[in-house]
């Protein structure tokens, strides 16, 4: 990505002094003086310790890599990146000079309503459009990928020569071929009157041509529509982001920079509660044709060259967002009132992609500070899919950390009396938590003093409603809405009246497991499958925590060693204090999750039943593994509370002998948890695998007779078919064994089989 920042060249005057000194000559000097080797030693002696210093050090770090001490090398890399911290950037506010402009041809011009649009092309359309629309202003923000030729009537222009001369900050940190240019408009509207700015893009078309039919442009004062607006209820705490699509119609789509794990989340709202207009800094629109969606939705959704057209709810009342619960905001269908106009910054250290999204997010943060809140309304343009391939890995700092940016917020508190400074510490306490990096905390401080020079002036802070206690929602302040089930059309398949039956049956699921953590073993190769089973899974679960044996920090993939995975599960349980249980699962094994829903989920799940998984070993017969096995498990045994031993040895009733378990697929509820994490601590050094200590874990929890037995019919061969893999599965079967899931086409090949029990499935394909 080309930034405008450089090596600065030699000015002239120091090339003329260089020129200008004196040459030395050998001649001038004395000669030289005859030593011999001590003596040249002995003058010379720290040198060569530095050199000999320099060379060891070289080859601690070859050895270190070499060797595969990784943990020396990560400690001696970690203490090198310690010394490179963040600044805090100290900003005078009051000795901010003011920018006025003085370059461009538009310097005395003032108007209150601007439409800010990235331009990459020659006009099209949908900006021809925009321009007729009464009221509203258009400027049009170049990069490196425009026309040098560009323009169109009752356009404002600006290139990136023209950018450059305004005398904006933020241009220094600008990357010149990105639509994040946008920002150096927003600052160009500001300081030509802006008190609203419709952020947009050139492929959507205003429905009806009418911004203000379907946005609040007034807010306060003559022409304000002085209503009460329905409000997402703040009733659950846990919750803190929410697709609004479903309130629009479509429960099967998602919005770009939804958390993965949260997609699966398609119950509409039990009831809403009510809010008083008038602080909607921030509104977003939807879209119809193509929403904003993920990359992740546009590969697995479309057919072909066939454009998307989705169609939303036009009737659905607009929505608004409580302090603690977020929505995902884009750049290309939003109005910003001036006081949310701080928050139209687009970071400029991560992928564009994302950029808009994060803004979204940071912005909807500070803006509780102040008293506003989002807004969502519903569709307000329609956009034109160009059938352009998404791409993904644009979007990786969305998959990878949006869900936690989102935790972070919420639970992210100041103690500065300026909002700026609030702004400015959120921007930093964001870079050193890994979410941009320190390029966007100089930037947010340049951007801030750029809002100031133009003219802009702080918004007052209002007491935060988060840290005061919330009232409870009465009968009477309950409002209810159910959205309607609106048809999407994508693969070549509408969907019918059947869809709410299927629909019903995911909701039936997620409300049986929301609130079960699945974690789910690789063994294949993460970075073809991770996401393809979070999103399988997610839908259902609670969350997907994903191990294998190698970390991958950017798919968020932990590390653990299948042979003794057991030992990390306490860690898991531990993140997860209020899950109701937790589901363990090897990706060589396929969960039938709609068969599972009558288990109870009090009780331990596991094959037990399955002779092909589940069998006692006698180790006096066997090999010395499992001589060995056996005796670590006896002396597990011999220190176990009396409780855990009595049942222990009423299941395995010969001391020779030890229950050997695939362990591919097993269930531990909440009552639970505390006892499986004391067993693990007895094992302790010791190298029990798995397969030995999960189920004496088991038979040492409960008697076996009160094992819940939904997996006892579990179809579990030793190998797969030799033929077509298809053959072993059966979806009227709660899990089969095994099952190879490699490559993206392994997986498009398992959704279309599971699809016989959730046709929901065929979605995602």
């Amino acid at each position: 990505m080309l930034v405008q920042e450089g090596s600065t060249p030699k000015s002239p005057k120091s090339q003329i002094r260089d020129r200008n000194r004196p040459t030395l000559h050998p001649n001038r000097f004395s000669e030289a003086k005859s030593l011999d080797f001590s003596t040249w030693v002995s003058e010379n002696l720290y040198k060569i310790f530095t050199v000999l210093l320099l060379i060891a050090t070289v080859a601690a770090l070859f050895f270190l890599r070499n060797v595969g001490d990784t943990a020396s090398l990560l400690c001696f890399e970690t203490q090198s990146k310690n010394l490179e911290k963040i600044e805090f950037p100290q900003v005078n506010w009051n000795a901010i000079a003011p920018v006025t402009d003085k370059s461009s041809p538009y310097a005395n011009f003032r108007t209150k309503q601007w439409i800010v649009v990235s331009v990459s092309n020659y006009p099209s359309d949908s900006l021809r459009n925009l321009v007729k629309i009464r009221g509203w202003q258009v400027l049009a923000i170049g990069n490196s990928k425009t026309p040098s030729d560009w323009g169109l009537k009752g356009a404002i222009f600006l290139s990136l020569e023209q950018q450059a001369s305004l005398g904006f900050r933020v241009v220094d940190f600008l990357p010149y071929d990105s639509y994040v240019r946008k920002t150096v408009g927003y600052l160009f509207a500001i300081q030509h009157g802006a008190k609203k700015i419709f952020d947009a893009d050139d492929r959507g078309d205003v429905i009806d041509g009418d911004i203000g039919k379907h946005f609040d442009v007034v807010l306060v004062g003559e022409g304000a529509r002085r209503e009460v607006i329905l409000q997402y209820s703040h009733d659950n705490p846990n919750r803190t982001v929410v697709n609004p699509y479903i309130h629009f119609g479509q429960r099967s789509i998602w919005p770009r920079g939804l958390p993965l794990e949260n997609v699966g989340e398609v119950e509409h709202e039990e009831y809403y509660t009510e809010v008083f207009g008038g602080k909607q800094f921030i509104q977003q629109g939807i879209s119809n044709g193509l929403p904003d969606v993920d990359s992740m939705f546009y590969f697995t959704r479309k057919s072909g060259l066939e454009a998307l057209d989705i169609r939303f709810d036009e009737h659905a009342p607009k929505v608004a967002f409580p302090q603690g619960i977020m929505v995902p905001v884009n750049s290309f269908n939003t109005i910003y009132h001036s006081a949310a106009f701080w928050g139209l910054m687009l970071p400029v250290s991560i992928s564009s992609m994302a950029s808009d999204v994060l803004r979204g997010y940071w912005g909807q943060r500070l803006l509780w500070e102040i008293g506003g809140y989002v807004v969502v309304y519903p569709p307000t343009v329609h956009r034109n899919d160009r059938t352009e391939a998404y791409p993904f890995s644009e979007e990786k700092d969305l998959h990878v950390n949006v869900g936690r940016l989102i935790k972070f917020l919420v639970s992210w508190r100041s103690n500065e009396h300026r909002f700026f400074e609030k702004i400015l510490q959120l921007s930093f306490a964001m870079a050193e938590e890994g979410f941009w990096t320190d390029k966007d905390v100089k930037f947010t401080a340049a951007w801030l003093q750029d809002l100031l020079a133009v003219g802009y002036r702080q918004p007052r802070l209002m007491s935060l409603e988060l840290d005061m206690p919330r009232a409870s929602i009465g009968q009477g302040d309950r409002k209810e809405f159910i959205p309607q089930k609106l048809p999407s059309v994508h693969l070549g398949v509408e969907e019918t009246g059947t869809v709410n039956y299927e629909i019903a049956n995911l909701i039936r699921w997620r409300k049986t497991f929301g609130n079960v953590v699945l974690i789910l073993y690789c063994s294949g190769p993460v970075e073809r499958t991770a996401l393809e089973w979070r999103l399988l899974y997610g839908r259902v679960f609670k969350t997907v925590i994903i191990l294998s044996g190698q970390k991958n920090p950017d798919l968020a993939v932990e590390e653990g060693q299948l042979e003794q995975l057991y030992k990390h599960l306490p860690k898991i349980f531990e993140r997860y204090t209020s899950a109701e249980g937790f589901l363990f699962l090897q990706d060589d094994t396929i969960l039938n999750y709609w068969n599972l829903v009558q288990a109870d989920k009090t009780k331990l799940w596991i094959t037990n039943k399955v002779s092909e998984s589940w069998t006692t070993v006698s180790a006096s017969d066997n090999s010395d593994w499992f001589s060995k096995q056996a005796d670590f498990v006896k002396k597990v045994v011999s220190t176990m509370p009396a409780d855990f031993q009595v049942s222990y040895k009423e299941s395995i009733t010969n001391v020779q002998s030890i229950g050997i378990c695939s362990s591919e697929v097993f269930y531990i509820p909440r009552r639970f948890v505390a006892d499986f994490v004391d067993l693990v601590n007895l094992v302790g050094s010791l190298e029990i695998h798995q397969k030995v200590a999960v189920p004496m874990f088991f038979v040492s929890m409960d008697s076996p007779q009160n094992f819940d037995p939904v997996l006892d019919t579990t179809i579990y061969k030793g190998k797969p078919p030799t033929n077509d893999s298809s053959t072993l599965y059966s979806a009227q079967v709660p899990a089969v064994h095994p099952w190879n899931v490699s490559s993206e086409q392994d997986f498009i090949k398992l959704i279309r089989i599971m699809a016989e029990g959730d046709p929901l499935l065929m979605e995602l394909v």
